[in-house]
């Protein structure tokens, strides 16, 4: 077995993991979707002869619009953005056309990457931006001479991706990213998790999704293998369960909800997954009780809860669970990832001491740069750290209210925008959530606050009686935090994340 925690200093770029992986194991598959499959050297080429295209046109540290089904072939572009020097963001084919306008408005792309099925599409949002159809880049003789003159002009600090997320102002931010703030993620992920080239990821996260990123780069470096998991397994849980094992997937990181759908169900010992040694989750708060249920059919696997918003390159803490953790505890984020420094800070800028809430902010080299176009959203969250008055250090303000426990564990409270003043008292809605959650026949839920009339709305799905969610927690909250109605649903809606979608429950507010 090779050892690649051994080489030292890490790669300068991320296009060195590809250039490492394919000379050692140039025929191994890299990456496979339920149609094609690329070896390491086929992945090389192909990327570099997308580069090719790129730098023929004199593109340098410009943006591309990766606008791809997701497929083996977005990791073609990408990688092809990234030999060329410039960087990629990745616009989902699915997504509703006033979205993508709005992205392509901010980001003003230099050109757009697609393929034939997909150019018709483009066409409608690309007005004149050339699109470049991968498929023709395919008999393009790379000069390898000319790609090796220009790599050496990328730096580390240069961009990588911009991946947009929700705005508030119903806007999406463009979240910039460097080269070096990857490398040291996926280096500190593997060193964290010993992945080495006998992973086999197990990709569930959309690659406009940031935790996609893990995935990607960690397969890259470790000259790995990746399946792309068909969104249709997700929708049927054993036929997901069925793929991990055909595939011998051993590495997943999945969004909870898709691990709590299958623990709810009842149903991870019908297939035998043995095979999955590591399991990430991240995204969304991980209810303990659903986290047993894992561990208790698979008890020899890893488990650990990352943390972290997309403006800090995927996470910034993380929690291997190491002890046991009851059904209505809130499962840990843990500690620091190496190289990023936590600040839990209280509503005077000090220092949060243990048991004392406070915001979550972060400093290291995985900041992102800000938001794309948007100096003025950038300065809001972005800012001067107020515990250092004597030269210019910037931290994240992630929103976020977390503590310390007494174990030194940081403990997920809540969303800033989540904590609610409701009959005269202040209210984490993630601690009913967490409450609920642990309530046996409860599989999803969701609190959220009508504003106008002053009622605690929880949604839930599950078997239960909203009468017998209501009698159950009386005995857990104070009465003040009780949910004033309890909706049951069917299904819970989600978003194209796998993420509960908050904003259709929220419009569902004005029935009530």
């Amino acid at each position: 077995m090779f050892n690649y925690n051994n080489i030292t200093p890490p790669p300068r770029v991320v296009s060195d993991y590809l250039d490492r992986a394919a000379k050692l194991f140039p025929d191994k598959i890299a990456f496979a979707d339920s149609k094609n499959m690329l070896s390491y050297s086929e992945l090389q080429r192909r990327s570099k002869q997308t580069a090719a295209a790129l730098i023929s046109r004199k593109l340098f540290k410009q943006s591309a619009a990766v606008f791809l089904d997701k497929s083996v072939e977005c990791i073609i572009a990408f990688m092809g953005a990234a030999y060329s020097g410039n960087f990629y963001t990745v616009i989902d084919t699915k997504m509703p056309f006033a979205r993508v306008k709005k992205i392509i408005d901010t980001l003003e792309p230099a050109i757009i990457i697609t393929d034939h099925k997909n150019f018709a599409k483009a066409q409608e949002f690309a007005g004149r931006t050339e699109i470049l159809c991968l498929e023709d880049t395919e008999n393009i003789i790379i000069d390898e001479a000319l790609i090796k003159s220009v790599t050496e002009n990328i730096i580390n600090l240069d961009v990588l991706y911009v991946l947009f997320t929700s705005g508030s102002t119903g806007t999406p931010k463009g979240v910039i990213i460097g080269h070096r703030s990857v490398i040291d993620y996926i280096e500190w992920a593997a060193e964290t998790f010993n992945f080495n080239e006998t992973q086999i990821f197990g990709n569930q996260a959309p690659f406009y999704f940031d935790n996609s990123v893990l995935d990607i780069y960690s397969t890259l470096r470790n000259a790995a293998t990746m399946y792309i998991i068909p969104q249709s397994c997700f929708a049927f849980p054993v036929t997901l369960l069925n793929f991990i094992r055909d595939k011998n997937i051993n590495t997943v990181f999945f969004v909870p909800t898709v691990l709590c759908r299958l623990a709810n169900m009842n149903i991870i010992d019908k297939v035998d997954i043995s095979c999955l040694k590591n399991i990430l989750f991240a995204g969304e708060v991980m209810p303990a009780k659903q986290l047993n249920i894992w561990k208790k059919y698979l008890p020899d696997a890893l488990y650990a809860n990352l943390y972290g918003p997309t403006e800090i390159t995927v996470d910034c803490t993380y929690y291997i669970v190491n002890r046991e953790i009851a059904d209505d505890e809130p499962v840990p984020i843990g500690y620091p990832c190496r190289n990023s420094n936590i600040l839990i800070l209280n509503q005077n800028d000090e220092e949060a001491k243990i048991n004392e809430q406070g915001e979550l902010c972060v400093r290291g080299t995985s900041l992102a740069y800000g938001y794309y176009n948007n100096p003025e959203k950038t300065a809001e969250v972005f800012v001067q750290n107020p515990l250092n008055k004597n030269y210019r250090e910037l931290i994240y303000r992630t929103g976020d209210l977390v503590h310390y426990n007494l174990k030194g564990e940081i403990i997920y409270d809540g969303r800033k925008d989540f904590q609610v003043k409701h009959s005269g008292h202040r209210i984490e809605l993630g601690e009913i959530e967490t409450a609920v959650s642990s309530i046996k026949g409860v599989e999803f839920c969701c609190c959220l606050h009508e504003n106008i009339n002053d009622k605690l709305v929880l949604f839930y799905s599950g078997n239960l009686a909203s009468n017998e969610i209501r009698k159950t927690l009386a005995d857990m909250l104070p009465d003040y935090m009780l949910p004033n109605i309890c909706e049951q649903l069917d299904k819970m809606p989600l978003n194209l994340n796998g993420k509960i979608d908050r904003a259709k429950l929220k419009a569902r507010l004005k029935e009530f």
